[in-house]
């Protein structure tokens, strides 16, 4: 069954890329393809789109959606980190503009074999690429208490880490094993005084964010992905981002800043000695979120924020 899913900041991401006739543009993160078949239908003068995403299910249902385009389209399975390679394997050397949309994709939360939500019975995985070794279960079995209390607080930013770390050794010292997405979402859940559960999200979202987040190393991946779209781009070229959490914004953010600022000489120095100069031009200071309209057909639109840079 085809899993409906609506795309956040379509219209946005669209304007904001602004793709050039024979153009080459990178799609860095299929999941439905929506986003790419809605920037060919829009230009579809462009030479080339590449698709990228590191969920081979992504692949096989994007080829499906793409196919009467045919030659304008090469899909790609591997992770946006490793864009210079997958354009060295394209034959491509510089590209026009590049889309991130970042975090997990409706269809990986809605099948519960995944191991994504606590909504559903599932195995405690929790991996993008099925082919990756470590899973959700690997790591909460693996790491001692103060390790996961950090990676619980660091990555969730969720207060109560160290109580949630010490229920999960806890019950894995009495049982020797947390199997299911549910197991650990009543043990999280147990974990947090009643009176400080949120009555907006459930109890484990924090500690669920944060595995996914380290089990797919999701945040070295934005940066290293980042660095070689920018590495890649052509003058004029924009890298459009859609985030859905903080730690993810503030990596798009500081590496958009310091491209834009160019100089890195401490301020402490009178004149700047780096010789460094800005290479992008910030095209949104500010991240361009939806709309009430938007958010309201679409509660996932809520946390999402967008932000734009072009090559100088």
């Amino acid at each position: 069954m085809e899993i409906q899913h609506i795309p956040v900041l379509l219209n946005e991401a669209l304007t904001y890329l602004d793709c050039r006739e024979n153009g080459i543009y990178v799609d860095a993160t299929l999941g439905h393809g929506n986003h790419a078949l809605a920037l060919l239908n829009r230009f579809p003068k462009i030479k080339l789109l590449l698709g990228i995403d590191q969920d081979s299910a992504a692949i096989a249902r994007t080829k499906k959606k793409l196919r009467s385009y045919g030659d304008k389209t090469a899909l790609y399975h591997g992770n946006f980190s490793q864009l210079e390679t997958i354009l060295a394997q394209a034959g491509i050397s510089q590209i026009d503009g590049i889309l991130f949309d970042l975090g997990v994709s409706t269809a990986q939360l809605m099948d519960s074999a995944r191991g994504f939500s606590f909504n559903a019975e599932g195995p405690l995985d929790m991996r993008m690429d099925t082919n990756t070794p470590t899973t959700a279960k690997d790591l909460i079995s693996t790491l001692d208490e103060k390790a996961l209390a950090a990676v619980i607080r660091d990555y969730g930013e969720e207060r109560w880490a160290k109580r949630i770390a010490a229920r999960i050794k806890q019950v894995l010292h009495q049982s020797g094993d947390i199997d299911t997405t549910r197991q650990l979402a009543d043990i999280v859940s147990s974990a947090i005084p009643g009176k400080f559960r949120s009555q907006k999200i459930h109890p484990a979202t924090k500690t669920f964010q944060a595995l996914r987040i380290v089990v797919n190393d999701e945040l070295t991946a934005v940066t290293r992905g980042l660095n070689a779209a920018l590495n890649r781009m052509t003058p004029g070229g924009r890298l459009c981002v859609i985030s859905f959490h903080s730690l993810e914004d503030r990596i798009v953010k500081n590496r958009f800043r310091e491209w834009a600022a160019g100089c890195i000489c401490p301020k402490t120095v009178p004149v700047c000695t780096c010789k460094n100069t800005p290479r992008v031009k910030l095209i949104t200071r500010k991240p361009v979120c939806a709309s009430a309209a938007e958010i309201q057909a679409n509660p996932r639109a809520r946390s999402a924020k967008l932000r734009v840079a072009e090559r100088i």
